[in-house]
């Protein structure tokens, strides 16, 4: 019997299961990561997904037999060397280097910017000649500014360009931008750029971190290991789906879990569980375009940035670069890609970003009170914490005799 026991037939009935340590909602990295440090203190997860499938958005379907990313690209990434041993240890990663291009009206230019950007941008070949053109378009902002009579940026359109100058800004800061945001730059405030990394090296890696990758046969082979001794049950609704009482009734999930485990793990979005009692957070969301072409190689490169306003989606994804390497890639004469469109969110939609601006942080402020004051509910994950997590999940592997310092530690690992 595998130690991860699916539990297809489990309908909830407290009466005629043991009762759990942990009830994890959502099986995303979070969730997932918790129950394996739990299992591996000796304690008891039952761990419950409302989708139908385990692995939160880091979830892949596969499709010609490419790992597609179900809910967008995920590359992880990390210099802590005991991290990139853990995750190994679970499933081996390959050699991924993330390098994403930008494709601006037809014409291309490496990410993140660096020398093979400045020569394409403006035909320079050394460092000094390019640090010398971004010094004069970072000069001529400031003087623009002072000539309005400010000295400081009033929003990100300025910000970028006194951090920039004005050629990388226009051609792939605003347009991707605005399209992200739903909102001209000028609208923006400024502190949502507080740098923009030059790198005056020849070097198109997009991280800094020592080592990256993706687990050899998809990111569902991560969560499987990391679920390996929880039980799980996909399709359960924490808020809507019922459970049988001892009394033979039956009640909400939400409101009689402890009769499956004493100890709550939420994932899923404060607010919501609080019963939007002060009212609703806002997100950003992404909506996926997927197609399936009949051709071996479309793009080239696992992603592709479109800066331009008028192209209405922000990226090409196409997700068989991000295992597949070389020759390999001709192998599968199929290939999947994924047009990403970033889009406000409304009920019903599947909120991915949070909108920390004033009135946001100010609510979540609220919520976040509310949970601070819970004995038995851990609440963790970026809905749960209305807080953006890159995906770079650090995972550090510590000693610990508490769950609390591995809660701890989780919340350090998931820094996404």
């Amino acid at each position: 019997m595998p130690l991860r026991t699916h539990l297809e037939k489990y309908n909830l009935v407290c009466t005629s299961m043991k009762k759990y340590d942990y009830l994890i909602v959502g099986s995303g990295l979070f969730g997932a990561t918790f129950a394996h440090l739990a299992h591996k203190q000796g304690k008891t997860c039952l761990v419950i997904d409302k989708r139908p499938h385990l692995g939160g958005n880091i979830y892949c379907e596969n499709i010609e037999g490419i790992n597609v990313h179900k809910y967008g690209a995920h590359i992880f990434h990390t210099s802590n060397k005991e991290v990139w041993n853990f995750v190994n240890s679970i499933v081996e990663f390959n050699r991924y280097t993330n390098s994403p291009v930008a494709n601006y009206k037809g014409k291309l230019y490496n990410l993140p910017f660096n020398m093979n950007t400045f020569y394409q941008m403006w035909g320079v070949t050394t460092p000094a000649e390019a640090q010398a053109k971004i010094d004069e378009q970072k000069a001529e902002a400031v003087a623009k500014m002072k000539a309005d009579g400010v000295s400081e940026p009033r929003n990100l359109e300025e910000q970028a360009q006194v951090l920039i100058g004005k050629d990388i800004y226009e051609r792939l800061i605003k347009g991707y931008t605005e399209k992200q945001w739903g909102r001209k730059c000028t609208d923006l405030p400024a502190f949502i750029i507080k740098r923009l990394p030059v790198r005056l090296i020849f070097d198109n890696n997009y991280f800094n971190d020592k080592y990256q990758g993706i687990p050899i046969g998809g990111y569902n082979k991560l969560i499987d290991g990391l679920l390996e001794g929880a039980d799980t049950k996909v399709s359960v609704d924490f808020f809507k789906d019922e459970i049988e009482l001892p009394n033979g009734n039956k009640g909400l999930l939400k409101d009689h879990w402890k009769e499956l485990a004493s100890k709550l793990v939420f994932t899923g979005k404060i607010d919501e569980f609080y019963n939007y009692q002060f009212g609703k957070l806002n997100y950003r969301t992404v909506r996926f375009e997927q197609e399936t072409i009949d051709c071996p190689n479309y793009q080239g490169n696992a992603v592709v940035n479109y800066t331009e306003r008028e192209v209405p989606y922000t990226r090409v994804i196409e997700h068989k670069h991000f295992e597949m390497f070389g020759a390999e890639v001709y192998e599968t004469p199929k290939t999947v890609i994924s047009k990403e469109y970033s889009t406000e969110w409304k009920d019903g939609m599947e909120p991915y970003y949070p909108v920390n601006d004033k009135e946001n942080s100010e609510l979540y402020a609220q919520y976040k009170n509310l949970a601070d004051q819970e004995e038995d509910v851990i609440f963790g994950g970026r809905l749960a914490e209305y807080k953006y997590y890159d995906m770079a999940p650090i995972i550090e592997k510590e000693k610990s005799e508490s769950i609390a310092s591995e809660y701890l530690m989780v919340c350090r690992i998931l820094r996404m």
